[in-house]
């Protein structure tokens, strides 16, 4: 690397010898003592520089209040106004002069990794206190669509977390029985859905994080295609995996939601340049097909559906929920949707490979604020807080779910290094390519979102169970939700009916079916879910022995 700027040697930027030395020997090298007195000066030159960038001032997408204002800001508190655990802050936000109708007086939630500025975004944790400059791209968009944003959901702790009860502003309980789990991580959007409390959400997705808890509390919710919303002010867990999306009661409000959301913005590196907002008209488009299939025996005559046979094969799914799945899949087909058996074996080993892969680059980036390498709106105040490694203090505040990651990063890090992840990804990438084979020979695969029935939550935060015990609540939940972040593909959670919880019979919950489709074809997903929704009331059916 060539030196482009040597920079002034002020006094107070001074690098001695020593330092040199230090700096070196704590990474297991030598420099000859013939060459310190010019690294010194090279570093000083280098140490002036950054001290001069960090006075400069920082260069946000500017949020003016007068267009967009905000009002009655405040932390919720008691079991009403958090709606049992869904809020984890309350305000109103709106345009003063919204471009559009789309989403005329409806009401949104944001999970609280989006920045809305001057509200705090706790990211479920108290490793940091953050509270943004900027809004969100997609929180934009929603106002100037004629939205209304009236808070922040719940989400679990850092993002880690599949059941609802690590957040730092307490337990989420699912809205169909009280001391059951949402699923997460964004918990308390799809409880403020299932519950009445907003028309829409928002949610963040980097294993199962929309789908499970869409899945747990019977409502839609869709992992859109990675790139095509921006991710752009939202808080990153990991770049490859990261994607968000909307969440509704039902289809055509999920794809109303998603054109509203969906296009480059310029600043989201993972975003094709050539997708401008509004390029698919998502919401219109499911419009004019539910209209144009009215009175229609066969909507879906000519779309082929596959089901992969390894979603339905891990040890810990539950019959019920294999029932509720098939069930809705043999209604796809009398809806005239050529149905079909598929077998892609590496899908067994997806949960083995991502959980050595997350953690690699997982600790970098979404735990200690380094997505180095990428292009994208940073924010150096969250990064202050976290620093090249994480204190004490951060640790302990993260939660089991965060905690986990972290020492399995460390650990990975250690013993085998950058070769491990190098296989992970090419891994992955194999497993990918297996998922766009399939999908060249039918339109979707369909599967259980997640394959057993929501569990108790810890009403205490769970700690008490001890991490060993909590952490093993969440083992297979997000065995086929999880390989679809690392592909890319977009993947839909539509409730199909009500399950009996595993530990009471008496208890009955709902389940989802995972709808996957080709990068870039949300929208074939969509009319799938739609047309299942159209034909049936979800709420009406049970899979169990005392259906």
């Amino acid at each position: 690397m060539s030196v482009s700027v040597l920079g002034d040697a002020q006094t107070d930027s001074l690098v001695s010898t020593a330092e040199v030395t230090s700096l070196a020997a704590a990474h297991n090298l030598s420099i000859p003592s013939s060459e310190l007195d010019d690294w010194a000066a090279l570093l000083a030159g280098l140490n002036h520089c950054a001290k001069e960038i960090l006075q400069r001032p920082d260069y946000y997408p500017a949020v003016d209040t007068s267009l967009y204002p905000r009002a009655d800001i405040h932390r919720p508190s008691g079991d009403i106004d958090t709606d049992y655990g869904g809020w984890a802050w309350k305000a109103t936000v709106r345009a003063a002069k919204p471009k559009s109708a789309e989403l005329a007086g409806k009401t949104v939630a944001l999970k609280d990794n989006i920045a809305l500025a001057g509200v705090q975004c706790t990211n479920g944790t108290g490793a940091v206190d953050w509270v943004p400059k900027v809004d969100a791209t997609l929180v934009t968009r929603i106002l100037d669509a004629g939205g209304v944003i009236t808070g922040k959901a719940a989400c679990e702790n850092n993002c880690f977390g599949a059941v609802s009860d690590t957040s730092l502003t307490g337990p989420v309980h699912s809205p169909y029985a009280h001391g059951y789990s949402t699923g997460g991580s964004s918990s308390g959007s799809a409880r403020l859905l299932a519950s009445g409390q907003v028309d829409l959400a928002i949610g963040a997705d980097q294993g199962g994080s929309i789908r499970l808890p869409s899945a747990n509390c019977g409502i839609v919710g869709l992992k859109p295609t990675w790139e095509l919303v921006p991710y752009t002010g939202c808080i990153s867990l990991e770049a490859t995996i990261d994607h968000t999306g909307p969440m509704a009661t039902n289809v055509q409000d999920c794809a109303t939601l998603l054109e509203v959301i969906a296009g480059s913005d310029g600043i989201d590196d993972r975003q094709p340049y050539n997708w401008p907002q509004g390029h698919v008209k998502f919401g219109a488009e499911i419009r004019e097909y539910l209209d144009s299939t009215a009175g229609t025996e066969k909507p879906l005559k000519g779309i082929k559906i596959g089901i992969l046979k390894e979603g339905f094969t891990d040890p810990l799914t539950d019959p019920n929920v294999a029932s509720a799945s098939h069930a809705a899949i043999a209604q796809l087909a009398e809806l005239g949707a050529e149905v079909k058996e598929l077998s892609i074996p590496l899908h067994s080993d997806s949960g083995m490979i991502w959980m050595v892969a997350l953690p690699m680059a997982g600790t970098t980036q979404g735990l200690l604020a380094n997505p180095s390498g990428r292009k994208q709106l940073l924010f150096p105040e969250r990064a202050e807080q976290v620093g090249a490694e994480l204190s004490q203090e951060a640790f302990e505040a993260l939660g089991p779910g965060g905690q986990n990651i972290y020492l399995r990063g460390l650990f990975l890090q250690q013993r085998f290094g950058s070769p491990l992840h190098a296989r992970c990804t090419n891994l992955l990438r194999k497993l990918g390519d297996s998922y766009d084979a399939a999908l060249r020979d039918v339109d979707v695969l369909v599967m259980p979102t997640i394959i057993y029935p929501p569990v108790k939550i810890c009403p205490e935060g769970g700690r008490t169970l001890g991490v060993l015990k909590m952490l093993s609540r969440t083992i297979g939940a997000t065995y086929n939700t999880a390989t679809f972040n690392s592909s890319g593909h977009p993947a839909l959670s539509l409730p199909v009916g009500f399950v009996p919880a595993r530990d009471n019979a008496a208890v009955w919950l709902p389940t989802g079916l995972q709808i996957v489709g080709r990068k870039f074809e949300d929208l074939t997903c969509l009319k799938i879910a739609a047309s299942w929704e159209k034909e049936n009331d979800w709420k009406g059916l049970k899979f169990g022995s005392e259906a």
